[in-house]
């Protein structure tokens, strides 16, 4: 795993500054602590941080091709490698290292644009053709590597794996974007394409850009999509024999590495899964590592033990506090741009005790997107056969008017808390799943921006992110829209870029083998009555994980990777939420509705009220905030403000 980082002339060859190129990979120096190079050539520069994992003798970047023409700086896997180099060397390719990243220069020359196509793996790479005076920029199929980028004023492109290297080039464009924070404060991040900054992209997943310079830069190409088509005959019988064998060769193909590897195991199906798996795979013991809790509501040690010591993996179990929130500055630091949340803290943590022990490490991200796994998915279709029952023109304003009137009771036990689930059957089946994930559902977010503000927004609503994909989603079955929705946003926006910078922070590789393409291909073939039965969700991976572990670890209820925030903010926080929540630093921007940052803080810590997600969702903006100095980026906010 690796940082990139570069600058092209898309207009002509002008020489670049070598100590900002420097500066831009320096940044970065946590993604690839071994080693580093900078490329320089009229018009072009490319910066690598190598982590070392396969070939750690040859593999430096940027690699190029046999006479220099093409140049390569590459994050990630290209797990096929191995298949792809005999089919090239058949083409007239030689190949002068065992490196998967040499792999990608003759892909290009033989295939172009398409030779994404032909990639099994994570990617974010950046690739210079001199003789075709092109620069091409491609990231996976699924977003588990980032790719952000810029294309300032005078023409330049400027790139980057994480968002503080184009913060180096003084060229960038730092206003915050109003769109953005609205996405922020509903979704608990910025949502692809978009960045916190005006001046700054996210390449989606999927996507590749091909610029030739002194021509118009065109938009970027999607070369991959999921599609939903539910229409796979297969018997449950077969589905669970065919499904553990896909997971089995995904496994297989992520264990390829030169240096110590392992496994996180929470406890949860989808990494026991994996681990299970492993442990079927190798001749020796697989390390796995576990995260305890001393809050027994949090902890699911216990389940981790179960599958460690069926497997007999050499397992590590550290226990974090539940008071373990020293991490609010460094998390805001470390991604760069709004995030919320909060499971990134035991996530960096897990990730810090891994690399003690391995340097790549498997997870079982991706399982709940894929296999229809979360408890909302079982809420929304029970939603949806409400909503199909009666006729919208009754339905909406029925509903509606008892979503207004009913008291909302978080204090209530939950067959009462009805109020939510009457403003969902108000809605149709997109905006009722918006409202379900809204971490500030959009009254808040209305009495949580100040009057000039909204103005700026100009009537945009997050809500737009998921329409936008809905329209390409080319399914009308209810469990395949909603996880198309979440592989495009939630998937990315949250969990790879949890997983990413977490695990760049302490030089680790992670590799998620239930975010196969080809897996999430195929399984996107069954029908979703194999995904969901009844209340149970993963029902099929369920079925086919039986033979490999407990009943107690498939069975039991989801408990996720949670915090105790209500308490936090009740107690040893309190003090330290207000002062970030009603001081100067949000106060600056213009952008927020003291009154009601005050009712926030106010109901939350007298027990009216539980606000602890939304508080920590601005107390990380805050931190954003502060971290990055990037209050001067909404001056005419504040000015509309005043």
């Amino acid at each position: 795993m690796c940082g990139i980082a570069g600058l092209f002339d898309t207009r002509g060859k002008r020489d670049f500054d070598r100590a900002l190129m420097k500066r831009m990979n320096d940044i970065q120096f946590h993604r690839g602590p071994d080693e580093g190079d900078l490329h320089f050539e009229p018009g072009v520069a490319l910066g690598h941080r190598r982590l070392s994992i396969i070939d750690l003798s040859t593999g430096q970047q940027p690699l190029f091709n046999e006479d220099g023409s093409v140049a390569v700086v590459f994050n990630g896997e290209i797990y096929n490698f191995q298949e792809l180099v005999p089919e090239l060397e058949a083409l007239g390719h030689r190949f002068h290292t065992r490196s998967d990243t040499e792999v990608i220069v003759h892909a290009w020359e033989s295939w172009g644009e398409d030779c994404v196509q032909r990639f099994r793996g994570m990617f974010a790479f950046a690739l210079w053709d001199r003789n075709r005076q092109t620069f091409f920029m491609a990231r996976d199929r699924l977003g588990v590597k980032p790719f952000f980028y810029a294309i300032l004023d005078d023409g330049t492109l400027v790139f980057g794996s994480e968002l503080k290297v184009l913060m180096q080039h003084p060229g960038l464009d730092r206003r915050i974007d109003p769109q953005a924070v609205e996405e922020y404060f509903a979704f608990g991040y910025v949502a692809e394409p978009r960045t916190i900054f005006k001046g700054a992209r996210k390449l989606q997943p999927g996507e590749s850009l091909c610029i030739r310079r002194g021509q118009p830069i065109p938009a970027p190409k999607r070369y991959w999509d999921v599609r939903f088509t539910l229409d796979n005959p297969l018997s449950l019988a077969d589905a669970t024999a065919e499904l553990t064998e896909r997971l089995r060769e995904s496994v297989r193909l992520r264990m390829i590495s030169d240096v110590p590897l392992g496994a996180f195991l929470s406890g949860g199906v989808d990494s026991s899964a994996v681990v299970a798996t492993m442990a079927g795979l190798s001749g020796e013991p697989v390390n796995t590592c576990s995260i305890a809790f001393d809050d027994p509501a949090f902890n699911e040690s216990e389940f981790a033990q179960m599958v460690a010591d069926r497997y007999q993996t050499r397992h590590f179990v550290e226990t974090v506090k539940s008071d373990d929130f020293d991490l609010i500055d460094t998390l805001a630091a470390l991604y760069d741009e709004p995030y919320a949340d909060s499971s990134a803290i035991p996530t960096y943590r897990v990730c810090q005790l891994a690399r003690k022990h391995v340097t790549v490490a498997l997870s079982g991200d991706g399982g709940d997107e894929a296999m229809g796994g979360y408890r909302r998915y079982r809420m929304h279709l029970m939603e949806e056969k409400m909503r199909g029952s009666m006729p919208a023109g009754i339905r909406r304003p029925v509903f509606g008017l008892l979503g207004r009137m009913y008291p909302k009771a978080d204090w209530a036990p939950r067959m009462f808390r009805a109020k939510t689930t009457f403003q969902a059957l108000a809605r149709d089946s997109v905006q009722a799943y918006f409202h379900s994930v809204s971490i500030l559902r959009d009254d808040m977010r209305r009495s949580l921006f100040s009057n000039t503000f909204r103005a700026e927004l100009a009537g945009y609503n997050a809500i737009e992110v998921f329409r936008r994909h809905a329209a390409a989603a080319d399914t009308d079955d209810p469990l395949a829209l909603i996880q198309y929705l979440d592989t495009k946003t939630y998937l990315v926006g949250d969990i790879n870029t949890k997983v990413d910078r977490a695990s760049m922070a302490h030089s680790l590789e992670v590799r998620d083998p239930l975010m196969d393409h080809k897996l999430v291909e195929w399984l996107a073939t069954l029908p979703s009555s194999l995904k969901i039965k009844g209340q149970e969700g993963k029902f099929v991976f369920k079925k086919a994980m039986e033979p490999l572990l407990p009943r107690d670890v498939l069975y039991r209820p989801k408990m996720g990777f949670a915090v105790p925030l209500a308490r936090w903010f009740r107690g040893p926080l309190k003090g330290r939420v207000r002062e970030a929540i009603l001081g100067s630093t949000l106060a600056e921007t213009g952008i927020f509705n003291r009154a009601y940052l005050q009712h926030l803080v106010d109901a939350h810590q007298s027990g009216a009220r539980d606000y602890s997600a939304s508080l920590w969702t601005t107390m990380m903006f805050e931190a954003f905030l502060r971290n990055s100095n990037a209050t001067a980026a909404v001056p005419a906010v504040a000015e509309m403000s005043q």
